[in-house]
């Protein structure tokens, strides 16, 4: 009876996952057309939601997070049941047991997103938080008692009542942008002075559309599509109305103009706003009707000490005479005290320094205008460059629009193009002297250094540019529209054309035998083909056009050009590039190309080479293996996939981005890497078949070849079932829909290399570590995310915990998006508390978790995070989380300040329902809130 027994359960054992399997198989076309009933009642309530936020954005509304989630679902569900549909479709004997399974599955989903759809409330936007404005990078005053008293007087009048328009005048090189700068900041400080700060610059070249565009980006880059001047006038006006206690500065006026035409609202004593322009001529302040505040030059005595603290070093064997005598020549000007002060830094030598100031009184000896006087000292110091490299790579910086921000990276790729740079043993080392080249010129005070979102930028004072296109001449034109013929002169090297909206090409065609760099900027849809006809000394072409829709065919004869970048939107057709085999660099920052160029593998000189976006899957073959001088390869993540094996072949390349087509040619590339690689990288990986729905089963072949080679060096891990959007260098991105646990695929040595970590959308996603049956507690090898400083998580909906204790130390960023089973950020919650409070999370900055409805807490109550390193906080729509388990140093036994810079952003109504285990710290933390539906 016990062996019968035995057979029994056994059988049942055997047939119910058959029963079942058949079950499926059986009720297939039933269950198909349960899935498209409920489709369809999907997107009936997917149309009802996009009509009724359509009808609810207006100006400044932003759709609420939650709904963009929502849709983005849709999007992603209704592709997934498409390809159910196709699979169903086959017939498949086989795959009908699959598809009945999934096609189950599917409909719970719907059903789960139909129901989502009703807890949206009353409206689907939110008013979002308006900036109160930016600070700005800036130098310290100089010439403190003349600069300290103008400032003040337009702090006095800002704040003043009575005055609402204030006009800042002073020539050029004065110091009057630096001074409204120190303003900027300052309003940023003393925040009860005003509610906003929006500084735009404005320079010579004034344009209606572009300062609307301007001011509107810093309030909503949504506001406008493509109105006309009117209407984008009357969006601007509502939208500005709304802000009050608003002051906007307009830096580098030239011309007055009527406020209405641009949409801004007269300032009054009712809406407390405030204009502020910057202007060198005293009659736009009068045009203006504002109060005219003027920067005086600096006093003898401030020139003299500006001077010695730019030069660094001790004049005091530098006769007295010959120092005042070259201040004097600098006329009191900050900017020339700077720019020729800096020319003269570390200069010790009595001899140098006489036979500057003899230089200095001969260059403006008979000049009659002030600007002359100015520009004579500036080109001193372009002079004394003496180094012919620095020279030109000044003077290429002027081929760039008026207070352009210019990338640091952009600039030295064209040196590179323009050879100021020459080829070196390797990129790195050509991008090093590009570097340094910059910073002797920063150094120089020629050009003004600056990071903004973690880039690197320099840009050019309006004087330094001017007196740089004065001594470049008639070898450059830098112009807003294309010359007549008769224009184009037979000495001109350099041209950069910048084009306003709808500007037409004219049908000309230049006969410039020296012009070697062709610079295009703006909106512009069609270059005839005669215009390049008679420009075969071309070397450089970078296009940088909204609209550009072909290359000319006369372009493929250009046979000496070396550099070709276009950066282009609407971009349809591309000619066969094989006659172009000088080509060094090739950038195809196109967005719609149907297929790479023809004629790609005859350009055997590339060293540089981008293809944004192609409707191509796939390099074709063949082609890579002939680019073998290839120095940089950035290819889309979405299409253009590589094959590893003919990717070994590129043992030039140190920088490369793309995709591979398959884990196995992946895993031959990483191998031949023992033998060195790319210094920088990011590797996308993803299953040589298409991971449509109908293949997701077969997607399981992964588990057999379960531990991915990455390279040793890796410092950033993407894992994803969607589309990659966050790129950094180093980085390996692997698209996987069935992962479970992330050791289970990744050498645990790479692991430990690893400083960003990002998982999407991985939908069976248990954990970041195999939970072992007979531990408490996931096993983690020793060093494993020892180096991690940021980690991401979005949209993986049955992971429960993330962190084990004691994990991660090092992090400094923790982003947890829309886990929808999430309850832990460190297990062990439940678990008996430890006597002693340990400390979490020591260099954390920033956490931000958003969308967690199951969320209970953040770790056990014997853990606290200590507020000395964050930064931000930001907790949105976790209903469950009922503690915040925030902590300040004891000193001396009494409690430590939290950081100033702390902001902790949640809702209102979920802080005051947090509990706390010491009530104190709500209270010295609640200054530092702000309060609002943050995302």
């Amino acid at each position: 009876m016990e062996m019968f027994g035995a057979i029994l359960e056994l059988g049942k054992m055997i047939l119910a996952p058959i029963s079942e399997r058949y079950k499926y198989h059986r009720s297939v076309d039933e269950h198909m057309k349960n899935l498209m009933g409920k489709r369809d009642d999907l997107e009936c309530k997917k149309s009802d939601i996009e009509s009724k936020m359509k009808a609810e954005l207006l100006p400044r509304k932003k759709p609420k997070r939650e709904v963009e989630f929502w849709l983005q679902k849709v999007e992603t569900i209704n592709a997934d049941i498409q390809n159910i549909e196709q699979e169903a479709e086959r017939g498949k004997y086989f795959s009908r047991m699959r598809v009945g399974k999934i096609a189950c599955k599917k409909i719970q989903e719907v059903t789960e997103l139909i129901d989502q759809s009703c807890g949206f409330g009353e409206s689907l936007v939110i008013d979002p938080p308006v900036s109160y404005g930016d600070e700005l990078p800036t130098r310290a005053l100089v010439g403190e008692s003349t600069a300290e008293i103008t400032m003040e007087k337009i702090w006095e009048h800002l704040l003043d009542e009575d005055c609402r328009m204030i006009g800042v005048n002073g020539m050029g090189g004065v110091g009057k942008t630096t001074i409204m700068k120190q303003i900027n900041n300052r309003l940023l400080k003393e925040k009860d002075k005003f509610n906003h700060v929006i500084w735009v610059t404005v320079s010579k070249a004034f344009d209606v559309i572009k300062l609307q565009n301007d001011i509107a980006s810093k309030l909503d880059p949504n506001l406008f599509k493509s109105e006309d001047e009117t209407t984008r006038a009357g969006k601007l006006y509502a939208a500005l109305k709304e802000m009050k206690k608003c002051v906007l500065i307009l830096d580098d006026l030239w011309n007055a103009f009527p406020l209405e035409n641009i949409g801004i609202p007269e300032p009054t004593s009712e809406n407390g706003c405030k204009l502020v322009v910057t202007t060198r001529d005293a009659k736009v302040c009068d045009g203006m009707n504002c109060k005219t505040i003027k920067v005086e030059l600096l006093s003898i005595k401030e020139s003299h000490d500006l001077f010695l603290k730019t030069v660094g070093c001790d004049v005091s064997n530098i006769p007295e005479d010959v120092v005042e005598g070259v201040v004097k020549q600098c006329a009191r000007l900050p900017l020339a005290i700077i720019t020729i002060a800096g020319s003269l830094k570390n200069v010790v030598d009595v001899s140098e320094w006489r036979n500057t100031l003899n230089e200095l009184r001969t260059s403006t000896k008979g000049l009659a205008h002030v600007d002359d006087e100015i520009f004579g000292r500036l080109r001193f110091s372009y002079e004394r460059l003496k180094d012919e490299k620095l020279q030109r790579c000044l003077l290429c910086c002027a081929l760039y629009p008026e207070d352009y921000e210019i990338s640091r990276d952009e600039l030295i790729e064209h040196l590179i193009d323009e050879k100021v740079i020459e080829s070196m043993k390797s990129r790195q080392e050509e991008l090093d002297k590009g570097h340094t080249l910059l910073n002797m010129l920063e150094n120089a005070c020629l050009l003004e250094g600056f990071s903004k979102e973690k880039m690197r930028f320099v840009k050019m004072h309006d004087l330094i540019r001017d007196m740089a296109l004065q001594i470049a001449g008639a070898k450059f034109l830098v112009l807003e529209d294309v010359p007549n013929e008769e224009e184009w002169g037979n000495d001109v090297e350099k041209v950069s054309l910048m084009f306003k909206n709808n500007s037409n090409f004219p049908n000309v065609s230049p006969k410039c035998p020296k012009l070697s760099t062709l610079l295009l900027r703006g909106y512009v849809k069609i270059i005839p083909d005669s215009f390049f006809v008679h420009l075969h000394g071309l070397r450089v072409l970078n296009v940088d056009c909204l609209g550009f829709e072909s290359l000319p065919n006369s372009v493929i004869d250009l046979k000496h050009l070396t550099s070709l970048r276009l950066n282009v939107y609407g971009f349809k057709w591309m000619p066969s590039l094989a006659k172009l085999t000088a080509l060094r660099s090739l950038d195809l920052s196109v967005r719609s190309l149907e297929e790479i160029p023809h004629g790609l593998e005859m350009l055997v000189n590339l060293r540089y080479l981008i293809l944004r976006k192609t409707k191509q899957e796939k390099m074709p073959p063949g082609i890579l293996p002939k680019l073998c001088q290839l120095q940089v390869l950035k290819l889309p993540f979405d299409g253009l996939e590589v094959n590893g094996e003919e990717m070994v072949r590129l043992k030039k390349l140190e920088c490369f981005e793309g995709a591979f087509d398959g884990l196995k040619g992946f895993n031959t590339y990483v191998e031949s890497l023992e033998k060195g690689g790319p210094s920088h990288y990011i590797y996308a990986v993803k299953p040589a078949i298409q991971l449509g729905v109908a293949e997701l089963f077969e997607s399981v072949i992964l588990s057999y070849c379960n531990i991915c080679l990455l390279p040793k060096d890796v410092r950033a891990l993407a894992i994803s079932f969607d589309d990659v959007w966050d790129y950094r260098k180093k980085t390996v991105w692997f698209k996987y829909e069935e992962i479970e646990y992330i050791n289970s695929y990744f050498d645990t040595f790479s692991l430990q290399s690893l400083e960003n970590l990002d998982l999407y959308e991985l939908h069976n996603l248990k954990g970041l570590f195999t939970e072992e049956k007979v531990a408490p507690a996931p096993v983690v090898p020793l060093g494993t995310f020892s180096r991690l400083k940021q980690f991401s998580i979005w949209s993986c909906p049955n992971i429960k915990k993330l962190f084990t204790p004691g994990l991660m130390q090092n992090l400094e960023q923790i982003r947890v998006y829309d886990c929808e089973q999430l309850e832990e950020i460190i297990g062990g919650a439940e678990e008996e508390e430890a006597k002693e409070i340990v400390e979490i999370f020591p260099r954390l900055r920033n956490l931000t978790l958003q969308f967690l409805p199951k969320l209970k807490t953040i770790c056990s109550s014997s853990n606290v995070i200590l507020c000395d390193s964050l930064n931000c906080i930001k907790i949105y729509a976790c209903p469950k989380l009922e503690r915040l388990p925030l902590s300040l140093h004891l000193i001396d036994g009494e409690r430590s300040s939290p950081p100033s810079s702390l902001r902790i952003k949640i809702e209102n109504e979920w802080w005051e329902l947090l509990e706390w285990d010491d009530h104190d710290m709500k209270m010295v933390l609640e200054p530092l809130c702000q309060f609002g539906e943050w995302r």
